[in-house]
């Protein structure tokens, strides 16, 4: 096809070029032989005419013979008015009239034409001849031969041809590196065969339901298909646009950049979880596939609370065996009256655990939440208190959102203060109009002050893997929910020590505030708080209740 383009493309060139050459031609012989004659009509000529008779021998015929070899006319004809011949190149023709119409001549015109005289086919030039007076007396027509007009044009032909057989030679030899080039690039492909794998390309990357990111050399997005555009939450307007444009600053474009390296990669966007691979293409550019792990990260997530529930369950039924045991160790000594105080402690402990919680914090979704948690906690052998002025009202826009919230820096708060001294976590829940304030305190070695920031990235902490996947991102999902809703999240030094983490939820509540507020107890099953703050019902080393 190259080929084919460039041969065409030579010859109506050549073809453009040759049209107009040979009229060029022609004009140059018909101006040539217009001059000649005009140089030829020269007053003296006239007075030759005028002084003698038409003769081969006379002077008017030598001037026009030596003029005609000077030039190289084929001709040189200077008639009289009436077109008779003075000269000619036969002598014979000289006295006879002329063979073609002198009118235009004698009447005063110049005239070039290419016609057919009585020495063939020639380019002609004729003009008036004037007397000194200016009176015209006559004409000279002057003849250039065709065939030496056709005798340049052939003789131009094969330099023309010359040249344009070198310009397809050098077309051929572009063609040809283009094509091997072409070749190369599209791994010797025909042109059907990459519109099929364009088309299946397509299929294939909007079917497919994972996301698929591609980059150029500059971090320009060059493709997304429909499943990316909507993990990341972007439309088809941002192909085309730089990275961190479209995305904006965060661990998701620093994955995707390049900027962090390694496998199977968190980053979280919006609500949801992302795993993100990244592979550098020839070009420069690179390919990113996303996987979204919301749904897994979220069930994970939901089994380590399980598997808690069932630690703390398996403890509660050694707990409860040992409760029965004692029961009816009451029961045979016949201590029935203490037996009866014994199942009196037993009840009021769980009562009171959700006594406790219940009163200040009035959501049922986020109350059970703290309930368990308390009972986990105390397992563990941790305090989980309600701080003192606590109160939330039941009328939370979303409770589900500060459940997550809540559930993170809880479940975090009791992992840094477990085998601690006097190991605590104090949560605090209060309303200020329409904005949620919630602060979790815990009794553990505290966030250092360089670290402080970097808790919240995706993807950093200090624990061991779960069996599930990755660790990293409760806290980062913890700043993301409080953002989304125009919020903040921050660490600090506890008083006491510690980390102390402080969440700022506005327009999280919906009505007027509720007044009051709350002591500050702990939620513990080991305790019955009274209204003057004294436990009852301690447990003696060996298993018995004493009050």
């Amino acid at each position: 096809m190259q080929l084919a383009i460039v041969t065409g493309v030579t010859v109506l060139a050549t073809g453009l070029f040759l049209a107009p050459l040979s009229a060029q031609l022609d004009d140059q012989a018909m101006r040539r032989a217009l001059a000649i004659a005009e140089t030829t009509a020269s007053p003296e000529v006239a007075a030759e005419l005028q002084g003698s008779p038409p003769s081969a021998d006379g002077p008017v015929q030598a001037e026009a013979e030596r003029i005609r070899t000077a030039t190289g006319a084929e001709y040189v004809v200077i008639m009289d008015r009436y077109g008779v011949r003075w000269s000619h190149t036969d002598a014979a023709q000289i006295g006879r009239v002329v063979s073609t119409d002198p009118s235009e001549a004698l009447a005063g015109q110049d005239v070039m034409e290419i016609d057919s005289g009585t020495l063939g086919r020639s380019a002609r030039g004729k003009v008036p001849l004037r007397d000194g007076d200016g009176q015209i007396i006559g004409a000279v027509s002057v003849g250039i031969e065709y065939d030496s007009v056709r005798d340049r044009l052939m003789g131009a032909i094969p330099g023309l041809l010359a040249y344009a057989g070198g310009a397809l030679a050098v077309g051929a030899l572009a063609a040809y590196l283009i094509s091997r080039r072409l070749q190369r690039q599209t791994h010797d492909l025909a042109f059907s065969d990459i519109s099929a794998l364009l088309a299946e390309r397509e299929a294939m990357l909007h079917g497919i339901r994972e996301g698929v990111v591609a980059l150029d050399r500059a971090g320009r997005i060059r493709l997304m298909n429909d499943e990316a555009q909507r993990l990341l939450g972007l439309g088809p307007e941002a192909n085309g646009r730089p990275l961190e444009e479209a995305l904006g600053p965060g661990r998701t474009t620093e994955v995707l950049a390049g900027r962090v390296t390694g496998e199977d990669l968190v980053a979280v966007r919006g609500q949801r979880v992302l795993i993100a691979n990244r592979m550098p293409t020839d070009d420069g550019g690179a390919v990113a596939t996303l996987r979204d792990r919301t749904e897994l990260e979220q069930l994970g997530r939901e089994l380590d609370s399980t598997r808690g529930l069932i630690d703390a369950l398996r403890a509660q039924d050694h707990e409860h065996a040992n409760r029965m045991h004692t029961l009816l160790g009451l029961l045979e000594l016949e201590m029935h009256q203490e037996a009866v105080e014994f199942v009196t402690e037993v009840v009021g402990v769980h009562r009171a655990t959700a006594e406790q919680v219940t009163e200040k914090v009035h959501d049922p979704l986020l109350a059970a939440l703290l309930v368990g948690k308390a009972t986990v906690a105390a397992e563990r052998g941790v305090s989980l208190r309600i701080a003192p002025g606590s109160l939330l009202p039941d009328r939370l826009v979303d409770p589900r959102e500060l459940v997550t919230v809540v559930g993170n820096l809880v479940d975090n708060a009791v992992d840094a203060a477990a085998g601690s001294t006097d190991a605590r976590v104090e949560v605090g829940l209060r309303a200020e109009g329409r904005t949620a304030l919630l602060r979790v305190a815990d009794s553990g070695p505290g966030v250092p002050p360089a670290d402080r920031e970097a808790i919240f990235t995706e993807g950093w902490s200090t624990k061991e893997v779960p069996a599930h996947g990755k660790r990293g991102l409760g806290l980062a999902l913890v700043r993301r929910l409080a953002e989304r809703q125009g919020g903040s999240v921050r660490v600090d030094e506890a008083a006491d020590g510690g980390a102390e983490f402080t969440v700022v939820l506005p327009e999280a509540l919906t009505g007027i505030p509720e007044a009051g507020a709350g002591t500050d107890e702990p939620v513990t099953p080991g305790a019955v708080a009274q209204p003057g703050g004294d436990p009852v019902g301690e447990r003696a080393a060996d298993g018995r209740v004493v009050s």
